[in-house]
């Protein structure tokens, strides 16, 4: 009855060993190496301690990636841990870790967590989204992960910055290879990088709370364009509810009215759909990983 979800995070690997409620019996961490092959050599190890901690072996394994695998090569794209890339990450984690592996995009995973027991716990459709040091979302439907046919479904971080403004053309390059990401406007970065002084988000947006004008006119703009990024998605998934995660999800003064902001961009003449802070937080990467894998009797 223990599961075991693997996190690849942008600075640390985690692994937790969780019960049929969702209950943490184990949970380690390590830095992110750096390189592909050590990274296995960590995820091999942590799983190994989560095991030990828990008094198990041979849980199942479910693994959240910031990417997702090709469904015609099975080699990772996409990936901002670039290291991941072009590379058979399931393959290889099931030589090392000697069982099958369920891998999955860690905003998918977020997603499913939160949908499971969290802030889209009881809605049909979620969307959940990760605005940290990038930006993604799961799309969550009657409890099942929409993947999508060519296994890219939530990738709304790599869509342009929609109804651009002629100051924010022609938008800053991204790592994809093109302009105006949207993830290079609404991430943790990409706020800092507006906001132009070289202060990291949090700090810049503690400043905008207390009032600094500068730092509260850079979140205004973050506001309003991270409204037209869930306006578009609402116009093609119109989900139930939308769950924020991440870092710029603890910034409470985006949650002022910030349905009404999507509502001036949405195409429609009613627009209601909550917009909620996750519950499980920074967790949910590792549990929504864990529950890849169904209970077994």
């Amino acid at each position: 009855m223990i599961r075991i979800g693997v996190d690849f995070g942008g600075t640390k690997i985690e692994a937790a060993a969780l019960d049929a409620e969702g209950r943490f019996q184990a949970r380690v961490r390590a830095p992110s190496p750096g390189s592909y092959d050590a990274s296995l050599e960590t995820v091999r190890d942590l799983v190994a301690e989560a095991e030990r901690q828990a008094g198990v072996g041979g849980a199942s394994i479910g693994v959240g990636i910031p990417g997702s695998p090709s469904p015609a090569s099975g080699l990772i794209r996409n990936a901002n841990t670039t290291h991941l890339n072009d590379k058979p990450l399931q393959a290889d984690l099931e030589r090392v870790l000697g069982r099958p592996v369920r891998l999955a995009n860690d905003a998918n995973c977020f997603a499913l967590s939160e949908a499971s027991d969290g802030a889209g716990a009881g809605f049909g459709a979620v969307f959940g989204v990760i605005i940290g040091t990038g930006c993604g979302a799961g799309i969550i439907v009657d409890g099942k992960v929409l993947g999508g046919g060519n296994g890219i479904a939530g990738e709304w971080g790599h869509t342009p910055l929609p109804w651009p403004r002629p100051d924010e053309l022609p938008g800053p390059g991204c790592f994809c290879g093109r302009l105006n990401c949207l993830e290079n406007w609404i991430s943790g970065p990409g706020f800092a990088r507006d906001h132009g002084t070289g202060e990291a988000a949090a700090a810049i947006a503690r400043a905008a709370e207390a009032g600094e004008p500068a730092a509260a006119a850079s979140l205004a703009r973050y506001k309003d364009r991270l409204a037209r990024g869930l306006a578009m998605v609402s116009d093609i998934l119109d989900p139930d509810v939308i769950v924020l995660g991440g870092g710029m999800s603890n910034v409470m003064s985006l949650y002022d009215r910030l349905t009404a902001a999507i509502g001036a961009y949405a195409f429609s003449d009613v627009y209601a759909t909550p917009v909620r802070k996750a519950v499980h937080g920074d967790s949910s990467g590792v549990r929504g990983a864990a529950w890849l894998w169904p209970l077994q009797p």
